[in-house]
């Protein structure tokens, strides 16, 4: 298997993994955003943790990593901060369609500091997946001042969101897999900690430790580390599209365990985000500019 067609396997498998992240947040109901996020993150890392041991991966950093690591974990934490955020303020139709203008972002930020482009045809293929997510979720018509203000959240945490794979994309060759991914988690799991402290629930029912237990392991664990692994070896523009179906795995589990049936838009708007992930992701022609060597 070549690199293209791996980094899309890795990357296609850990999003059906972060797919999981809405029902179980929805499992974890009467629990602030906040905390939600601090024990996602702080399970993810300790989850790592256990399995490095286990693989004997050293995991310490040298003084000269660490100040990188801190920026890397607090721009990982401002994307779940901004994120749910947003959807206290404006509408999740909104919230999702500005943060899933990341790949979009991703792509600039990429060619700007990582020298590397796609090819312009793919730019129509990423704009039809946008649509589609447009389509899927249905803008609200009426905006307010709450929702302006939760609307620029979102966009922080798609910036955030595309700096994390671009983060990810350009430490691919200094750092294994494992190191990198614990400490962002960790410190991201830091950075997390005071938003969360403000509005800490201190005593938890067993189904709610259960939800933070799995979105540590599911979303997190297997489908952020994934994810980074094919960041390894594909685009990040291409991985950001690929996680978008976040959104379809969600209407799909959230059919099948919650009973939530998916509209005629959701519906129409899966097949154009499909469409347009046809376009950018099955190559007319061989792109080396962009695999990894």
């Amino acid at each position: 298997m070549d690199f293209y067609k791996r980094g899309i396997l890795l990357t296609s498998i850990g999003t059906v993994f972060i797919a999981t992240s809405a029902v179980l947040t929805r499992l974890a109901e009467g629990l602030p955003s906040g905390e939600i996020a601090f024990f996602r993150l702080l399970f993810g890392s300790f989850f790592i943790f256990t399995i490095s041991r286990f693989m004997k991966i050293d995991l310490r950093l040298e003084k000269k990593d660490i100040l990188k690591f801190v920026i890397y974990g607090l721009i990982t934490s401002l994307h779940f901060i901004f994120y749910n955020a947003s959807i206290m303020y404006t509408t999740i139709a909104h919230s999702l369609c500005l943060v899933y203008t990341a790949p979009i972002m991703t792509t600039l930020i990429s060619a700007i500091f990582l020298k590397e482009r796609i090819p312009n045809y793919k730019y129509i293929g990423i704009l039809i997946v946008i649509l589609g997510i447009v389509i899927l979720t249905g803008l609200e018509p009426h905006l307010t001042k709450n929702m302006i203000k939760g609307d620029i959240m979102a966009v922080f945490s798609a910036l955030c969101l595309a700096l994390y794979s671009v983060a990810g994309r350009r430490e691919k060759n200094n750092y294994s897999l494992l190191k990198y991914v614990f400490w962002v988690y960790l410190l991201a799991a830091f950075f997390s900690l005071p938003p969360a402290a403000m509005e800490f629930t201190l005593v938890l029912s067993p189904n709610q430790w259960t939800a933070l237990f799995l979105l540590g392991l599911m979303p997190t664990t297997l489908g952020h580390t994934l994810y980074n692994a094919g960041i390894r070896y594909i685009h990040p523009a291409y991985a950001n599209l690929i996680i978008t179906q976040e959104i379809t795995g969600g209407i799909i589990l959230g059919y099948l365990i919650l009973g939530e049936i998916p509209s005629k838009s959701s519906i129409i708007g899966v097949l154009v985000m499909f469409a347009g992930l046809f376009m950018v992701l099955i190559e007319k022609r061989r792109d080396k500019a962009v695999e990894a060597e």
